[in-house]
């Protein structure tokens, strides 16, 4: 989407679908991975280090690597505006500058790797844990070199959908679902059902982190060949640092990494307050957490990719009339979409963690603790993708500042939630979730309130009261499919895992069919022009 291009550029629906075809095989491929771990290790020592060891690598993949993150969307909103041609030079500028920053992040990582896990996770040092610690900490020395992956991965992210190149940046995270499978295989081969013991832990452990590193480098492989074909840049170094859109760039990228990152420090807090619980907590709530970053990345490439660009287009004073139409459209696919979905996940979070998680070493008392979590973060769907839209807006009008300082507030405020939640109420593990689920309802709060401000007057009322609607809907919905579970499990049992599955389904089905219907009624023409524009691509294929 650079401003000339060789290709005419394509419509809000097709680069959706596009997007959603992609994500959903990559999300399919990270369920999996997912899986794999889970069977292997359970929540044991090697798998609950890793998600201490993977705070600072994962959040830089996250936070700089993701196809959403501030990388991302610097990239785009200054490549949107510029000619091709000033691309590849570009790309390579800020490539050089960000990778030698990163390199030096690396090193340090491999030095404090003792001294990153002990103040993420201090609760280690307890006697009993002491294991997890040192398998933590081999760990992050072995994922260090991520922090520079990240980063260029991030910028690869950015250059291919300004190159309206879509489809492969949305599929290449499963290459590394694919590295992590095949080296827990490799292990398991080796040596069998010992791979959840004790004895063995730092080896799984270590062969986690390994697999995950070698993922990580083959992601951006598969972005840089891509990136060199599309003419937008190689790897050559380039020290051009004071040129006009470098600066814009930065600009852009240094504040809103901060503040994009603000939902992976709030998570990091939990960690912190979750070392003290227990060290099921934190793989806990790495898996909890999957299952919906599943339906929630793949929905949010469709409406976030799409729409950025068209928020950059659309700055000018001239035009905040359609930016407030887009502005709508985003919001109200997010609460079309993560309502019900939230909906669904509360009411039947049970039968859900069963059937995707217990078995191999995941047995019936982490499906319970992974359940309680999956219902507290089922709630806060729809403020967590609303967000990122109200974020992304900011990004567009080239203010990254805004949302740093929002970010700055709420980090507080998480901690001060964790706190109160686990410390003085004592709600346990689903505590550190609904603390994050208040963050973001705050954040959407005070995003709404200063882009009003902003954009001289947003028609609010008028947007709250069908959100509102479809938030009526959604609870029916959940009711309707916990009531349908209920019945069919009196009714058919429980036990077989077929069965199991027919009864989630149906009940599922059954909440959506009646969300359906209660949606079609209040007759909202973003969701019906989006729906009907999807069926028609679909229907092509």
């Amino acid at each position: 989407m650079t401003k000339q291009q060789d290709k005419p550029s394509r419509s809000f629906a097709g680069i959706a679908g596009i997007v959603a075809i992609a994500t959903l095989i990559s999300k399919v491929f990270g369920l999996v991975r997912q899986l794999v771990m889970s069977a292997a290790f359970g929540l044991g020592p090697a798998f609950a280090g890793f998600q201490y060891a993977y705070t600072i690598p994962g959040f830089l993949l996250i936070l700089l690597g993701g196809i959403n993150g501030p990388f991302y969307s610097a990239v785009v909103s200054v490549l949107a505006k510029r000619d091709k041609e000033e691309a590849a030079p570009l790309v390579e500028t800020i490539t050089t500058l960000i990778g030698g920053i990163l390199i030096v992040v690396s090193i340090v990582l491999v030095i404090a790797a003792p001294l990153c896990v002990d103040i993420f996770a201090p609760g280690l040092q307890e006697p009993g844990k002491e294991l997890v610690r040192e398998i933590a900490i081999r760990q992050l020395r072995v994922m260090a070199p991520m922090a520079v992956l990240a980063g260029l991965i991030g910028i690869g992210f950015g250059v291919l959908n300004a190159a309206n190149v879509f489809w492969l940046p949305s599929i290449s995270p499963l290459f590394s679902s694919i590295a992590v499978v095949v080296a827990v295989g490799i292990l398991y081969l080796q040596i069998g059902n010992k791979i959840s013991t004790p004895e063995y832990a730092m080896l799984g452990g270590t062969v986690l982190a390994g697999g995950t590193l070698a993922g990580a480098l083959l992601q951006w492989f598969v972005q840089l060949a891509a990136q060199t074909k599309a003419g937008m840049g190689r790897i050559r170094l380039r020290f051009d640092f004071n040129q006009p859109a470098v600066k814009e760039i930065l600009k852009i990228m240094l504040p809103a990494t901060f503040s994009s990152g603000m939902l992976q420090i709030n998570l990091y807090t939990d960690l912190f307050f979750a070392s003290f619980i227990s060290t099921q907590v934190a793989p806990a709530l790495a898996n909890a957490g999957l299952l919906v970053q599943t339906p929630l990345g793949i929905i949010s490439g469709v409406i976030l990719v799409p729409l950025l660009p068209i928020f950059a287009r659309l700055t000018d004073p001239q035009d905040w009339g359609d930016l407030k139409l887009r502005i709508r459209q985003g919001l109200f696919l997010s609460a079309f979409t993560m309502l019900p979905l939230g909906a669904l996940m509360v009411a039947l979070a049970n039968p859900i963690v069963k059937i995707v998680y217990q078995r191999g070493a995941f047995n019936a008392e982490d499906s319970a603790l992974v359940a309680t979590l999956l219902v507290a973060n089922g709630i806060g769907m729809f403020v967590y993708l609303g967000r990122d839209v109200l974020v992304r807006v900011f990004y567009a009008l080239g203010d990254g500042d805004t949302p740093f300082r929002i970010s700055m507030v709420n980090i507080f405020l998480n901690a001060l939630l964790d706190f109160i939640f686990i410390r003085v109420i004592d709600l346990g593990a689903p505590g550190l979730v609904l603390a994050t689920v208040g963050v973001n309802c705050s954040s959407v709060l005070m995003l709404l309130f200063l882009l009003n401000r902003k954009l001289n007057g947003l028609p609010l009322v008028e947007w709250v009261l069908p959100i509102l609607g479809l938030t009526a809907g959604s609870l029916v919905a959940g009711a309707a499919a916990y009531s349908t579970s209920l019945g069919l499990e009196q009714l058919l049992g429980s036990g077989n895992l077929l069965i199991e599955l027919v009864q989630l389904s149906i009940s599922g089905f059954v909440g959506l069919a009646i969300f359906g219907v209660i949606a079609s009624m209040m007759k909202l023409p973003e969701v019906n022009l989006f729906v009907s524009r999807m069926r028609q691509k679909i229907l092509k294929r």
